[in-house]
């Protein structure tokens, strides 16, 4: 089962995997912030990934790894 992983400690919260995930499966997280103050994204529903790595190819500061 695909999953994504988010770096937390790279991601700036700029919502770009959210917008790029075909699913909308990808959120950021509004109830906390990582240590660089952003609301970091997740994987909002893990079940419903099939690995497309829109959300890896459109982030920008390359906070996403997809596993297959």
């Amino acid at each position: 089962m695909p999953k994504i992983i988010v770096d937390e400690t790279v991601c700036k919260g700029c919502g770009l995997c959210a917008n790029a995930c075909p699913l909308h499966i990808i959120a950021l997280e509004t109830g906390r912030l990582n240590s660089k103050g952003y609301h970091p994204a997740r994987l909002v529903e893990p079940d419903k990934c099939v690995g497309c790595a829109a959300c890896a190819t459109m982030c920008p500061d390359t906070a996403i790894t997809v596993e297959k």
